[in-house]
């Protein structure tokens, strides 16, 4: 069902600082910041040749991401992203084997622009999923 890992993501205190510092002290490749006003969060993106480090902070009080960071004032590792093909299809097997989709249950646009769910962290060993459609993935 799971493609290849899209993402890690990991809120950080600070955005400019922590874009600077894998820019800069590692090396990379480092996005401009994109704000997702209807997710809550300020995310930059860190390109590496294999794979993408999310970089998120809070965007307004009511973020997701900022309760996260007052209980993880240094941050931390917030999520992993895996491509599937249909996240229709997806949900309909997670569901039917007792996973529980996050929100409405229903795929959002994600930071690439592209349908995006999350899984709850409980149902898979502590971890919070996000799953995100890419048509150019093969099979269920």
């Amino acid at each position: 069902m799971i493609g290849r890992l899209n993402h890690v993501a990991i809120v950080v205190p600070d955005l400019a600082a922590a874009a600077q510092m894998y820019k800069n002290m590692l090396g990379a490749s480092v996005t401009q910041p994109v704000p997702l006003p209807d997710q809550g969060v300020t995310t930059v993106f860190v390109e590496l040749p294999n794979t993408k480090i999310e970089l998120l902070h809070p965007l307004g009080e009511d973020s997701a991401i900022e309760k996260f960071l007052r209980n993880n004032p240094s941050g931390g590792m917030h999520h992993v992203c895996y491509e599937v093909a249909d996240i229709d299809w997806a949900i309909d097997q997670l569901v039917t084997k007792g996973a529980r989709v996050l929100g409405s249950g229903k795929p959002s646009i994600g930071a690439h622009g592209l349908p995006v769910v999350f899984l709850h962290p409980k149902d898979f060993c502590g971890t919070l999923i996000e799953l995100e459609e890419h048509q150019n993935q093969t099979g269920h």
